[in-house]
């Protein structure tokens, strides 16, 4: 259930193969007789200079891939100074996140219901100390998923007898589970604060992003766009960055790939604005070629998931250690030293 929660995708898995097929199809063109011998992977988001050129997405109830799985995010982004995304539905608190991130935490935003509990999170996020807000646009609905659904997966965990019986049947990660504290939704503990994942969010309109704009005074940061009229007028708007994404394919099955609609969307907003981009990311050579289509920084979601399921703490730095490797060594093939600074381009 666990693994088909976080590897599965909207539909008959369409949009997040398209997804991997368009960033795989990207050459990039070597050059030669070039000293590369000093490299640097370091880039800047939002003024900020981090270690490597890429940072985590806000990804829901992470403790599932293994325990203890959001502090060891929080922490490898503050180690190499770079955002780690912390979602509405993370399994720890969203105050315990930006301390063990050392600040360098960016919260995500779910619209719900009337809108009421999304508001009160904003305050909560203002006064814990976070400096940017994620708000998350292509949820208007929670895309059908057919592996969860055969699964039975929902949060938080309702058990009944197929779960009981799959939980029995991997007691490596049951056992660990259980000793840890099952995972929840931690956002969700303090009083006046609930949560339903199936709630309808199709409320949010435009209006709803101008009262957001004027309530949150940091940087705001639209996620899951792909479309070039939506990223021109989000601009209008004055948000601050808009997050390429199409969710990791897990919302709309026919999605076009968003490394192709980032290219697009660069083009139409022009070369200063800030350009983020999540989704099919799967090396170091993916994140050269992201930069390359336009973006000004990027995020790895579930790969970071897969990393700590596979071995934990160590499975995650090893995972983190091998991206930037490959992303320096794309560099050099490239002839190239350093990455693109702001409103510079590959």
């Amino acid at each position: 259930m666990v693994f088909d929660y976080i590897d599965g995708a909207a539909g008959e898995g369409v949009a997040e193969a398209r997804n991997l097929a368009a960033l795989r199809d990207i050459t990039l063109e070597p050059r030669v007789l070039v000293n590369v011998t000093e490299r640097d992977i370091g880039s800047t988001v939002f003024d900020h200079a981090g270690k490597v050129p890429f940072g985590i997405s806000p990804m829901g109830m992470c403790n599932l891939s293994g325990p203890g799985a959001d502090i060891m995010l929080a922490r490898i982004a503050a180690k190499h100074q770079v955002p780690c995304g912390v979602s509405t539905v993370a399994s720890t608190s969203l105050e315990t996140m930006i301390e063990e991130a050392d600040g360098h935490a960016w919260f995500q935003l779910y619209f719900s219901g009337d809108g009421s509990g999304t508001t009160k999170l904003v305050e909560r996020a203002k006064a814990a100390g976070y400096k940017t807000l994620i708000m998350t646009l292509d949820v208007p609905e929670v895309g059908r998923r057919p592996r969860e659904l055969r699964r039975g997966f929902k949060m938080p965990f309702r058990i009944g007898p197929m779960q009981f019986i799959d939980f029995a049947l991997h007691p490596q990660w049951s056992i660990s589970s259980l000793l840890s504290g099952a995972p929840d939704l931690a956002n969700f503990k303090a009083p006046g604060f609930t949560f339903d994942r199936t709630e309808s969010r199709a409320l949010a309109d435009w209006d709803f992003l101008k009262r957001l704009r004027d309530q949150w005074d940091g940087n705001l940061v639209a996620k899951g766009v792909t479309h070039v009229d939506d990223a021109v007028r989000l601009q209008k708007e004055g948000v601050d960055a808009i997050q390429v994404s199409s969710h990791g394919g897990r919302q709309l099955d026919s999605a076009p790939p968003p490394i192709l609609a980032l290219q697009a969307i660069r083009q139409a907003l022009g070369p200063d604005y800030p350009l983020f981009y999540d989704t099919g990311m799967r090396s170091g050579e993916d994140v050269i070629k992201a930069y390359m289509m336009g973006a000004d920084f990027v995020f790895f979601g579930r790969a970071m998931q897969f990393a700590i399921a596979a071995g934990g703490r160590d499975g995650l730095s090893a995972f983190w250690k091998l991206i930037a490797d490959e992303a320096s060594l794309t560099l050099a093939q490239m002839g190239r030293v350093s990455m693109p600074g702001p409103g510079t381009r590959f």
